[in-house]
């Protein structure tokens, strides 16, 4: 793992100090002199920091007035008052359901699973705010419980969740509006994950794949599997209603090519038009009787009491462009990813492998 530049190592610790209120609108920053001493480092390395946190509009210079925290300095509006508010809220909320007779899970599980809705939804664009690590990609429920946490992770930071498909994902990568994107494209050509697809959008360029983990794939069927279904095979039967991914998905990209393999054509599966744009979305259709049948996750299948064949184990994979991926917020998951508490977080979550969990590759 490369060491994050020094200039970024200080632009780190004053954007944490701004942002835990230690260093408040209108204080003026150490003098470059003292900092080089504090850091042992050249003046520029420090100028090059104070540079950056004036572009992301933390500070300001004048000339013979030294460098002052602007007013944006405080980002968000994280009083002690407001956060106690929604905490009250959630307690309400939580007290509601939990007296309906719902137990804890259940209602944390509902509560991911509406997050994962409204972000599927949230099609705004809008300019990352700081303090945030923008994602985009295939929607996944070990992600969601990720950024649920992600305070913990990298402190002062949060993880924007935008679900749009592993291509979408890269796409959003590729034109700059995501920092992370995460991918499960499998190619029949090479029999091998998102490697080939990262060097077709960006050739010539160092792109990190770092594994999240190997997720197991298959149809979600109800409760008890009333209609008997075994395979795929079995979608082309009458009263059997699909529910799909949709296009440019990594799920949409194998079922596509293993239907295929199965002589199966989309016109001979009802509902197969029908697509929607999350794990949690196909999942739920099935659980309300909206449709007899999907193909997704197994974690999904599970939060809602389906019946899970499964077809495949997959490779799931953050993408990360070489300078994104040497950011603090980032060399954080990536270490986070690595270790004990991670792989047991994302294995209860059911239908994971994560043996390969922070593992690290680079592309070409």
């Amino acid at each position: 793992m490369e060491e994050t530049p020094l200039y970024r190592q200080i632009v780190e610790e004053i954007r944490q100090d701004i942002l835990q209120g230690r260093l408040k609108a209108g204080n003026r920053l150490p003098p470059i002199r003292q900092m080089t001493a504090r850091w042992s480092c050249t003046p520029g390395t420090v100028q090059r920091a104070y540079h950056e946190l004036a572009e992301q509009g933390l500070v300001s210079s004048r000339a013979g007035q030294g460098t002052h925290v602007t007013n944006s300095g405080g980002l968000i509006d994280d009083t002690p008052l407001r956060r106690a508010a929604l905490v009250h809220r959630a307690q309400a909320f939580l007290l509601e359901v939990l007296t309906a007779g719902y137990s804890t899970s259940e209602a944390e599980t509902a509560m991911r699973l509406a997050l994962d809705q409204w972000r599927a939804l949230s099609t705004q664009e809008k300019p990352p705010p700081l303090g945030v690590l923008r994602f985009a990609g295939s929607h996944d429920l070990a992600l969601a419980w990720i950024a649920a946490h992600f305070g913990e992770i990298a402190e002062g930071y949060s993880l924007e969740l935008q679900f749009s498909g592993s291509l979408g994902g890269l796409i959003a990568l590729v034109e700059g509006k995501a920092d992370v994107a995460g991918c499960h494209l499998w190619d029949a050509e090479t029999d091998c994950y998102n490697t080939p697809f990262v060097q077709r959008l960006f050739p010539g360029q160092k792109v990190a794949l770092l594994g999240l983990a190997q997720r197991r794939l298959g149809l979600m069927l109800p409760a008890g599997n009333p209609q008997g279904i075994k395979g795929l095979s079995d979608l082309r039967r009458a009263g059997v209603r699909f529910v799909n991914r949709q296009a440019g998905s990594g799920t949409r990209v194998w079922l596509d090519a293993a239907l295929r393999r199965e002589g199966i054509r989309a016109e001979q599966i009802e509902g197969y038009e029908v697509e929607r744009l999350t794990h949690s979305e196909v999942a739920r259709m099935v659980a309300e009787g909206e449709a007899e049948a999907s193909f997704g996750l197994q974690t999904a299948a599970r939060a809602f009491g389906l019946e899970f064949i499964p077809l495949v184990s997959e490779r799931y994979d953050l993408a990360i462009p070489e300078a994104r991926y040497n950011t603090w917020p980032v060399q954080k998951l990536a270490e986070w990813l690595s270790s004990l508490p991670a792989r047991q977080a994302i294995a209860e979550l059911g239908g994971y492998d994560t043996s390969s969990s922070g593992r690290l590759e680079w592309v070409y």
